[in-house]
Parts: structure tokens; C-alpha cells; sequence
């Protein structure tokens, strides 16, 4: 049962500000620069990387207007923020992730991610999830996460299960994306399951 709204404040003073940047193995997670734009577009102008997110191959017009805004989502401080960050290996971003907030509470969270195809294979994007996983427990004290997954997105179904997420429903031909009705897997994972789960290996 969600709480009532008069509980609201005392729910939300449990989330403190993510250390930022996010140190893993290989990678190094970090808030947005306003100078970015081209590194974005690099990858998400690509018609296979937009083929399973909502907009189409980004042009420099927009790009420029997604970094802009997303140079701001530093941390979850209320019902419309995000902590939005480009993931870099050795100094080069091939990546982004994003959680933000499913609820009013702040105590449930969504979560997406893209990555440059040429890092495809390499378990980047299985670290990167994984850590920010990690932050939205650890650190943000959100009881779930979730993530919203096109069926026919293979590798991203796959990277939600290595974090240790489960699949939880298989929604039928339930958005209409790009022309056609696409079917949806939602994942799931809650805080004790995470705490409950020795890290594994990247892959």
C-alpha cells in the first residue's frame, strides 16, 4: 500500500545525494557537460541504437537539447529529477544511464541505458547498470527498481538479468513504437534481494 501523503516528507528526507562520480572496474560514471553533444550523437544518431528507445536517430538539434537538460540530473531530489550520466572507459564516453524516480515517494525507480555499438560485447553496459543499481540502493534508498525493456531487445533483457533482475511481467503489443505495436518485459529488483546478492562477475 502506498503511504499516505501526510508520511510523504519524512520518506523523502531519506534520500541523499549520490557520490559522484562512480568509480567501477573499467569505468567511470559521471554527471553530464554542457560540451558533450557530439559524443551523444555519436552513437544515438545510429538507427540500431534508436531502433528500441522512443525517439528516432537523434539529430545535433536535439542532442543538443537532451545534454542540456540532462546536465542537470545530478541526483533524486524530488518526483521530476533524474541522475542522468554518461559512462566513460578510458577517458572516451561510450554510454549513458539514467534512473529517475517512479513514484512521488522516491522509494521506487526506473531505470535505461544506451551504449555505443562499438563497445558492444565488452560488459560495459552490464557494469554500468550494475553500479547505478547499486547507487540507487546504496545511496539513493529506494526500495525497487525497475526497467522497462522492448521484448525484442535481446542484449538489454539480457544486462537486466546478469544485475540480477527478475523478469516480472510480458506485456503483449502494449506501445505503439516506430510504426508497429511492440510487446514490453519489465524487470524488476528489490533492496533486500540486492543486499542478499554477491556481486558478480561482469559479462
Amino acid at each position: 500500500m502506498a503511504p499516505a501523503r501526510d508520511e510523504l516528507p519524512s520518506i523523502l528526507g531519506t534520500m541523499p545525494e549520490p557520490t559522484l562520480p562512480i568509480r567501477t572496474e573499467r569505468l567511470r560514471l559521471r554527471p553530464y557537460r554542457g560540451d558533450e553533444v557530439d559524443a551523444l550523437l555519436a552513437y544515438y544518431s545510429d538507427p540500431v541504437v534508436a531502433r528500441y528507445i522512443p525517439w528516432e536517430p537523434w539529430t545535433r538539434d536535439f542532442a543538443a537539447t537532451v545534454v542540456a537538460r540532462r546536465v542537470h540530473g545530478t541526483g533524486i531530489t524530488g518526483a521530476e529529477s533524474r541522475l542522468a550520466l554518461v559512462v566513460e572507459h578510458e577517458g572516451e564516453i561510450v554510454g549513458d544511464v539514467i534512473l529517475w524516480p517512479a513514484d512521488e515517494t522516491l522509494s521506487r525507480g526506473e531505470m535505461g541505458w544506451a551504449f555505443h555499438p562499438s563497445v558492444s560485447g565488452r560488459g560495459f553496459a552490464t557494469e554500468a547498470v550494475r553500479a547505478l543499481v547499486g547507487v540507487a540502493f546504496e545511496q539513493c534508498g529506494m526500495h525497487r527498481v525497475i526497467a522497462h525493456v522492448d521484448a525484442r531487445n535481446t542484449p538489454s533483457a539480457r544486462v537486466c538479468e546478469r544485475v540480477g533482475m527478475v523478469r516480472e511481467a510480458h506485456l503483449r503489443q502494449d506501445h505503439w513504437t516506430k510504426g508497429e505495436w511492440a510487446d514490453t518485459l519489465i524487470y524488476g529488483l528489490l533492496a533486500k534481494e540486492w543486499a542478499a546478492t554477491p556481486a558478480a562477475p561482469v559479462g
